[in-house]
């Protein structure tokens, strides 16, 4: 385990907790853009009359940029440094932000698609930069619990953002206008002016989300936050360091980016499909069907308080990802195989669906246990690696891409039972992450030396 101290730019406890403010605020951003998809994923496909297929593309544009730009993320960090490279980040994602108000105009299913890229690309850069930032700024044994601090921002976000885009975007004449739509009342011409009408309620808040973060890039660029020298706060040893000549050299962050893209999948499939999944049971976007994916951040939410609680005084983080990814294999078991009609919270639906939204309370420290044990000693790769565990954040693009073929595959079924048999996927994926949180994150060679 990483015993090297922190260099003396982060020996200042009061710059150390202004950092991590400063940090949790990143990630409450992270969350308030990424967990809106969850609610945009319906919605495009109401407004923008989309096939599954072509909803699930909303995801899809989002994610893949962290396959796409997290290798060149981490080499722009190596030239311009951490803080000006969040500017950039913000910056990026404030154009994306920008595009959506062309694209309400016009109706343009592509501008879509490109301003969610952007704010991805800008997600890349932040992510390459953040999560090491959080991982090396103390002790490596305490890194779940930092991650579970500044996460409490990210799941906050993620609690509040669809109940915030469902009042600012969704008014009370707009869900009239959507239980209309989704009755047939509208055809030709009237179809196309209530579409436009529905649409053009996401102009005015990311002309605000986009003004707001670029502002905020000059605020980081300017902030107090120290920039850090990975080959010094996290190596292992001077012999490792020797003997590693390639990233690919380190098994532990290999395996662990495979952990990072199932986790990340299997929670975008969680709660990218919860409203679809309630909708064939019967309930509507335009009901409380949409709160559902907030009542998962919520339990993520309280999740990371329990981490921070706990992690490392009474329970290692190694052992909690254990415990956490093993609750999710049950789950998910019980997804699959369980059912009966359940009423709470004012839906009627199968109790399969709430297995599904108690995912969110164990998943809350998946992420914060998979980074540090993956990232731990990579020294002058911590970049690199980091970047290849933001490249694992495109399992949130693929994984339910996967998953809607599990679905198509069983288009004979009712709408219902062929999503419910889909969920097979996750079965495979928490699987894999119960074996590396219990042997996976030892290997440090792959001839088994």
């Amino acid at each position: 385990m990483n015993t090297t101290p922190l260099n003396n730019q982060i020996r200042d406890k009061s710059t150390t907790i202004k950092s991590m403010i400063i940090l949790a605020l990143l990630f409450f951003i992270f969350g308030l853009v990424s967990w809106v998809n969850t609610i945009l994923i319906p919605y495009f496909q109401l407004t923008l009359q989309l096939s599954n297929f072509q909803s699930y593309l909303v995801t899809f544009a989002f994610y893949i940029a962290y396959l796409v730009m997290a290798v060149p993320s981490s080499f722009l960090l190596n030239k311009v440094g951490y803080k000006k490279g969040m500017m950039f980040g913000l910056w990026c994602m404030a154009v994306g932000a920008l595009l959506f108000v062309p694209a309400a105009y016009w109706r343009i299913y592509q501008i879509f698609l490109l301003g969610l890229f952007l704010l991805g690309v800008g997600l890349a850069i932040l992510q390459s930069a953040a999560n090491p930032y959080v991982t090396i700024v103390g002790p490596i044994e305490s890194a779940a619990k930092r991650m579970s601090i500044v996460g409490t921002g990210n799941k906050l976000a993620g609690v509040i953002a669809n109940l915030i885009f469902a009042a600012v975007v969704i008014r009370e004449s707009d869900r009239i206008l959507m239980r209309e739509i989704e009755s047939g009342a509208y055809s030709g011409e009237a179809l196309e002016t209530a579409l436009d009408t529905l649409i053009k309620g996401v102009i005015t808040p990311y002309l605000i989300l986009g003004i707001a973060l670029f502002i905020f890039g000059i605020i980081v660029r300017y902030s107090v936050l120290p920039e850090l020298d990975p080959s010094v706060v996290n190596k292992r040893s001077s012999e490792d360091e020797k003997s590693h000549k390639s990233i690919f050299q380190y098994p532990d962050l290999i395996l662990g980016v495979v952990a990072m893209f199932f986790h990340v999948g299997t929670q975008m499939i969680a709660l990218g499909t919860s409203i679809q999944y309630a909708g064939t049971m019967g309930e509507s976007l335009a009901g409380p069907a949409k709160n559902i994916p907030s009542y998962t951040m919520f339990l993520t939410f309280i999740g990371y308080f329990i981490g921070i609680a706990l992690i490392p005084k009474y329970l290692q983080q190694r052992n909690a990802l254990l415990i956490c990814a093993s609750i999710n294999l049950v789950l998910s078991a019980l997804i699959i195989t369980t059912s009966g009609t359940v009423h709470f919270l004012g839906l009627t639906t199968d109790i399969s669906l709430w297995f599904l939204v108690m995912m969110g309370l164990p998943n809350a420290l998946l992420y914060a246990g998979i980074w540090p044990l993956a990232i731990d000693g990579l020294g002058k790769y911590t970049n690199l690696g980091s970047a290849f565990l933001v490249m694992a954040l495109s399992g949130s693009a693929i994984m339910p891409i996967i998953y809607n073929s599990f679905v198509e595959m069983n288009a004979s079924l009712s709408p219902f039972a062929a999503m419910k048999q889909g969920y097979w996927i996750l079965i495979p994926c928490f699987a894999y992450i119960v074996w590396y949180a219990a042997c996976g994150y030892k290997i440090k060679s792959w001839t088994g030396k």
